[in-house]
């Protein structure tokens, strides 16, 4: 029995660019020629290929399989390589598939940040395009932080800040600055680490500051900028001052 490269391609469940592929890196041998040119196969070049396609399915490498061809087998230690990039595939599947059904579960758009799915319908688009910024700046544990903050941030201040033009003038800026100040100095004393993030980070601390700078910049207009720095400085005011009457109270005696 002989076939064509086309009626060997179907019989193995594969297609004939497949075949001449595995032709040219050698996995596969060259089979004869009839007398009109044409090629023709036989049962070793049928399991030959069918040996392949199994190992290809197992997810062994092409460049694996040609030194299996040669030496009779896949090592073992090449089975287990591919066994541990198989379970961190699952492990990232199983992850899509459980933020996708967050996803579906509440409206979120499929491009919201990893683990912000539940809160992206109430962010504006500078936020959440922040937070995909942070996710290459920060480790697991403050991305966890900041999604925590996220989620308790319920208030109208915020969408007050979102909705805020760039031309607002001096009394909006500073009415809005102080209802931000107090949470932010929350935020701050609930994770002292944003004040030092250097532990946090995942890369170089001024390439970090950096790119924090120039999406900041490039997200938001001035006057939001102008009220996120006053409300900082503020912020840390409030907590000086809180810190400073919490002492006072511990030693009265030293106040004069």
């Amino acid at each position: 029995m002989a076939w064509s490269t086309r009626e060997l391609a179907e019989l193995a469940g594969t297609t004939v660019n497949t075949v001449r592929h595995y032709h040219r890196l050698g996995l596969l041998e060259a089979p004869e020629r009839r007398s009109n040119g044409y090629k023709q196969y036989g049962v070793p070049h049928l399991v030959c290929l069918l040996r392949i396609r199994r190992l290809v399915e197992l997810g062994v490498p092409l460049s694996e399989i040609g030194v299996a061809r040669s030496n009779g087998d896949v090592p073992p230690e090449v089975l287990r390589r591919v066994d541990a990039q198989l379970a961190a595939e699952v492990e990232r599947l199983q992850k899509a598939r459980a933020d996708i059904a967050v996803i579906l579960r509440d409206g979120a758009p499929a491009d919201a940040p990893a683990g912000f799915e539940s809160s992206a319908s109430r962010m504006s688009e500078a936020d959440t395009s922040l937070i995909h910024v942070y996710t290459r700046l920060y480790d697991d544990d403050a991305m966890k932080d900041l999604r925590r903050m996220v989620e308790e941030d319920t208030g109208p201040v915020t969408e007050e800040l979102d909705n805020l033009p760039a031309d607002a003038d001096e009394a909006t800026r500073q009415r809005l600055a102080e209802k931000v100040a107090p949470v932010i100095a929350q935020n701050i004393t609930d994770y002292p680490w944003l004040t030092e993030p250097g532990a946090r980070l995942t890369g170089n601390e001024q390439e970090t500051r950096q790119t924090f700078i120039d999406a900041v910049t490039t997200l938001y207009n001035p006057a939001q900028i102008d009220v996120l720095t006053r409300a900082s400085l503020l912020a840390h005011e409030q907590i000086r001052l809180s810190r400073a009457g919490r002492s006072e109270r511990r030693d009265p005696e030293s106040s004069p």
